[in-house]
């Protein structure tokens, strides 16, 4: 029997966008159907345009279009989960619905897959399309993360990636509701191949990852793979005692053993006033540190589902 592919695609408020990817990915993967079965999974993450009237349509007519539809907006990484709990695919196929990932390098994913890899990655190259901004705090992010980072993180790297049923297998164990997906599928190893691609321009709209939603997502990515941030606060705290209390001892020794022979005159209040500012700064830091942690807890401990599927249909 042919292999089954299942090709992933969460989608918010992509109505506009929904007509050509279809065409798109028939285009790319019409080849290939001699050899494999091919599935498309898209997930509504609570749009509120015409996407659920398109793809509720498309699964009507075809059983090979399956659809989830949540509640509520959950979030690209909580779709994208969604996506690949349901899917029974031999591999599956995770993909923006902008079309910046293009999907005429399916068959190439597909290949490195067939030839052993158990995870094939999307790396993008730099487009001019994206502003300096993106590009800077990208750059930082993965540069951040691999320096302090616990799991080895490809820079660049997307969640336009093919992963083996045996990954999907392992992924759906993890019940973390912070999460990065492309950082926990790092995580977990296995054979890894990568692709290059440079991103599309955009088709239509605007992009729906605000800095805001990216810096949460950095944010989430940082605590959930590196226990540095919580380290770091130990470790500076370590660093300030030491200075402190060798500076109070300096100002100690030259105040009142040594009778200020610098001319420093360090008066009382000043001193206390600048020392207790200062560690007052530092600890708030720390606990603003932790509190990341402890608010991950929080969620955690919670235990609330994931998502919440209104409808599903073909599956």
């Amino acid at each position: 029997m042919s292999k089954r592919i299942s090709i992933i695609i969460p989608v918010y408020n992509e109505a506009d966008n929904l007509q050509h990817l279809y065409e798109e990915i028939r285009k790319a993967t019409s080849d290939l159907r001699k050899k494999y079965r091919f599935e498309m999974i898209f997930v509504n993450d609570g749009s509120t345009d015409n996407t659920a009237k398109i793809l509720s349509a498309w699964a009507a007519k075809n059983k090979k279009v399956k659809y989830l539809e949540f509640s509520r907006n959950f979030g690209k990484e909580m779709a994208t989960t969604a996506g690949i709990h349901h899917s029974r695919g031999d591999a599956a196929i995770m993909m923006d619905a902008d079309m910046q990932h293009p999907p005429n390098l399916i068959g190439t994913l597909i290949k490195k897959w067939e030839k052993g890899d158990e995870m094939v990655i999307g790396v993008r190259k730099t487009g001019n399309h994206e502003t300096i901004t993106r590009k800077f705090f990208s750059f930082v992010f993965y540069r951040i993360l691999k320096k302090i980072g616990d799991t080895e993180i490809i820079a660049s790297s997307t969640d336009y990636r093919l992963i083996d049923k045996k990954v999907i297998r392992e992924f759906i164990k993890f019940t973390e509701r912070n999460r990065m997906t492309r950082g926990l599928l790092d995580w977990m190893g296995f054979k890894r191949g990568i692709v290059y691609f440079k991103a599309g321009v955009r088709r239509n709209g605007n992009g729906r990852y605000s800095y805001i939603k990216l810096l949460q997502l950095a944010v989430s990515g940082f605590t959930s793979l590196s226990y540095f941030p919580l380290k770091f606060a130990g470790y500076l705290g370590i660093i300030i005692t030491l200075v402190s209390g060798t500076l109070g001892l300096f100002i100690f020794a030259e105040k009142y053993l040594l009778k200020d022979p610098l001319n420093y005159a360090f008066s009382g209040p000043a001193i206390l006033a600048v020392i207790n500012l200062f560690l007052i700064g530092i600890v708030l830091s720390c606990l603003g540190l932790i509190t990341l942690y402890i608010g991950s807890i929080h969620q955690e401990v919670v235990n609330r589902p994931m998502y919440v599927v209104r409808k599903k249909k073909n599956f």
